[in-house]
């Protein structure tokens, strides 16, 4: 590589540089585009990831940037040689880990789209596309998920940009809009706010950040099953009301990040209306699963809400990053988000969307492109056929694991991922917790898959989370076959020891 950048470098400095032109722009674009299709055709050919030692890829790059232009070829080789061996394959077929990334093709043509027309949503006025094109996917994937008309809502960031903004909106209507005097803390009534141990840790880390205190932030018991218990709910209310303190958000989740556990939302729904809580429903995951009619009991309810997060760059197939904030209350939303300096008014201004007005940026990219290329490519009943695929496989694999001896499913199937432990005869507690542990990282240093570990309820479990775009039955046969292989192997090596 250093060679390589030497040699550029003298070239350089004997004829001046351009800036990439659109016919180079083209030849390489062509070939990244070919590169990229190559990658997809042959994915299962690589190692889902491979043992990278802390610190290897920042020491095989310079520590100083070039001062002289170097080629793209270069550039691509060094990626490959460098990043590629430390990139993890998420669209690989066993790939079980985390949580679907999926990213459909089309959706990555629109994610193209977009940065190569290079505009900032700032305003309607800045690009009238922009906007009106987000409104109009908006509201296609609120129809999709089969929720009424009154909701309504932009692309965010992130889910957990998503969940911030909730708990901002939450926190102005408990304080009686705070932010436009002093400020939450100089209300004698703190706010408190409400969530399970299966919600994502993004919803104590957003509260924070809005201000609430880790001392404000409750965490309430699960059922069985592992739902928010809404009886446990109320009576946290009514002792924190009793103490001098005001509820002011209830966090509910559908699609717990551990194990998919679905909150009872009707049930928490009459909570949070007795008081008047706001109600904000993380639907990140589990959101793409209510595209199927079948499947909507699991948030029945929902009209009931305040504000829904739902991530299409997870297991429907956007290109990150992709999620969907949608609120009843509009207004409200605007009023604590909205700006209007006088070098962004326009005369269309109290005639059209302004998204500044509904997003912590005030800027944005073309993000609707890539849910616009998906939706239209694929159509909601494909959308739908693969959703219905994941489920199918998971109560499958399900089934197989309740089948064997030593194996247990540790979580109630709800969507597309199975937590399994395996328990061997005689270990148990913290042995049995370290064998989970060890099975995961060395199946998962095989190369063969990738899962992921978690605890809950004090116990540690396997996570298979099944829904890339090219996972098959064949696929989760396979990863079967490869557990039970290296939990032998472990459960060996821990009674030799």
């Amino acid at each position: 590589m250093h060679n390589r950048m030497m040699a550029h470098t003298v070239r350089n400095d004997l004829s001046e540089h351009h800036p990439l032109t659109p016919n180079e722009f083209r030849e390489h674009g062509h070939a990244l585009i070919d590169w990229i299709a190559t990658y997809r055709e042959t994915i299962e050919e690589r190692a889902v990831s491979r043992i990278i030692e802390p610190g290897a890829i920042r020491a095989a790059l310079p520590k100083a940037p070039p001062r002289q232009a170097e080629p793209v070829s270069d550039i691509m080789a060094d990626f490959e040689s460098i990043l590629l061996p430390g990139v993890m394959h998420w669209q690989h077929p066993a790939f079980f880990g985390f949580f679907p990334s999926n990213v459909e093709l089309s959706s990555v043509l629109g994610d193209l789209l977009s940065t190569g027309l290079g505009m900032v949503g700032i305003s309607w006025e800045a690009s009238p596309a922009l906007t009106e094109l987000e409104e109009t996917c908006v509201d296609w994937l609120r129809q999709m998920l089969g929720l009424s008309p009154a909701w309504r809502g932009a692309i965010q960031e992130s889910a957990s940009a998503s969940t911030l903004i909730a708990i901002v909106c939450a926190r102005e209507r408990y304080s009686n809009y705070a932010f436009a005097q002093g400020g939450i803390r100089q209300s004698a009534e703190p706010g408190m706010v409400y969530t399970s141990a299966r919600a994502h840790s993004s919803v104590g880390k957003t509260a924070m950040i809005a201000g609430f205190g880790m001392n404000h932030i409750r965490i309430v018991p699960t059922e069985p099953g592992g739902s928010l218990d809404a009886k446990v709910l109320r009576a946290m209310i009514n002792e924190d009301i009793a103490r001098g303190a005001r509820p002011a958000a209830i966090i509910a989740t559908t699609g717990a990040t551990a194990d998919t556990a679905l909150d009872n939302i009707d049930a928490v729904a009459d909570v949070a209306n007795e008081w008047g809580i706001w109600l904000h429903v993380d639907a990140a995951m589990g959101g793409a699963s209510m595209l199927l009619p079948e499947c909507r009991s699991g948030w029945e309810g929902i009209e009931r809400a305040d504000s829904i997060v739902v991530s299409p760059n997870k297991w429907l197939g956007a290109a990150f990053d992709s999620s969907i904030l949608l609120v009843r209350d509009h207004e409200h939303l605007t009023k604590v988000l909205g700006t209007c300096p006088s070098y962004l008014r326009t005369p269309t201004d109290g005639k059209v969307t302004q998204l500044r007005d509904w997003s912590i940026p005030t800027g944005r990219r073309f993000r609707a492109l890539k849910l616009w290329f998906l939706i239209r490519e694929q159509g909601v009943d494909g959308l739908s056929k693969r959703i219905r695929r994941d489920l199918v496989n998971a109560r499958r694999l399900a089934q197989l694991v309740e089948a064997e001896p030593e194996w247990r499913v540790m979580n109630k199937i709800t969507l597309q991922t199975v937590c399994v432990r395996h328990e061997p005869p005689g270990m148990s507690g913290a042995e049995l917790d370290a064998h989970t542990r060890a099975w995961v990282q060395a199946l998962n240093e095989s190369g063969k898959a990738y899962l992921t570990a978690a605890k809950v309820d004090n116990a540690w479990m396997a996570r298979v989370s099944i829904g890339v775009l090219g996972t098959e039955w064949h696929h989760i046969e396979k990863l079967w076959t490869d557990m039970r292989v290296h939990t032998a192997q472990h459960a060996r090596l821990a009674l030799a020891a």
